[in-house]
């Protein structure tokens, strides 16, 4: 008897390989470091952040059957997560995704994602063949969505019967595909989470302060929006309620990559538990902190 998950996260399951020195890096710098290969993707590190946060959540994702794909199920299931819901694929491989961070912030990344594109809906088919849910009777609980999906699927997701009862929280995978978000800019039961970059992208104009895009998105028809500026700000948007604004602890920065998807987690953690849209937008800043100065795990 599988579980019934708490919350549902649907998008980038993949191996992260992590290239980290804590020397300033320039182009074609060689330097020594430390390279890791660790659970990532954006659906599976907000799953990572519920789960220590006590949640029970199940991903939506794709998974080759082959060594990497069982391997990270495995990991996944030792964690806590729910796996019994992916779409296993016996001719595509298992996504990766492959970055430099240096002393000086994230250098480069890559991501591999193209099964998770070439799956498609396949990953939707545990909530309309009654095993999560139905037209009928859709998923009426929380779910993670990430913008690592392609943009027909997530316009295809903004007008589906299978999400209308969904609180829909959105998190955009990279700048390149922030365009993708669009069609869920306005959804009613959406809150998307963005970056200063992201936001302008979506908004077509440069942005000074997460305050500024707060407002800026809000005009364009959001009704619910998180914009972060890195270690400067983040803000909180609601059409309904204003924007609200905080700035993040200072701490030593020494990893990057993942701390938005922690904030992210951390955030409806926050909200699940009743907490106030400034007491959550505080939690979630003080759990990106201790995530971006290595204080929890990778």
């Amino acid at each position: 008897m599988i579980a019934a998950p708490d919350i549902l996260c649907i998008g980038s399951v993949l191996w992260d390989i992590i290239g980290r020195t804590p020397s300033h890096m320039r182009l074609a710098a060689d330097v020594p470091g430390r390279i890791t290969r660790v659970p990532g993707g954006v659906a599976m590190n907000i799953a990572m952040t519920l789960r220590r946060f006590g949640l029970r959540p199940a991903i939506l994702t794709a998974l080759g059957r082959d060594p990497e794909g069982e391997t990270l199920a495995a990991e996944a299931g030792r964690m806590g997560i729910i796996t019994d819901f992916a779409y296993l694929s016996e001719d595509l491989p298992t996504d990766r995704y492959m970055a430099i961070e240096g002393a000086n912030g994230l250098i480069a990344a890559i991501a591999d994602a193209h099964s998770l594109e070439a799956a498609g809906d396949k990953i939707l088919r545990p909530l309309e063949d009654g095993r999560l849910g139905s037209p009928g009777s859709p998923w009426s609980g929380p779910v993670a969505l990430d913008g690592n999906l392609t943009a027909d699927l997530l316009a295809r997701i903004a007008a589906s019967p299978l999400f209308f009862r969904a609180d829909l929280r959105v998190a955009s995978a990279s700048p390149g595909k922030a365009e993708r978000l669009l069609p869920l800019l306005d959804h009613t039961g959406a809150t998307l989470y963005v970056n200063l970059e992201e936001a302008g992208i979506l908004c077509q104009r440069e942005f000074a302060t997460s305050a500024e895009a707060a407002e800026g998105l809000l005009g364009r028809g959001a009704r619910r929006i998180l914009v972060t500026d890195g270690g400067r700000s983040a803000s909180d948007g609601d059409s309904g309620a204003g924007v609200l604004t905080q700035s993040p602890p200072e701490v030593l920065v020494t990893r990057v990559t993942g701390a938005g998807d922690t904030f992210m987690a951390a955030h409806i953690v926050a909200e699940r538990e009743g907490a106030t849209r400034d007491a959550a937008l505080d939690r979630a800043l003080r759990a990106a902190a201790h995530y971006v100065s290595g204080d929890t795990p990778s």
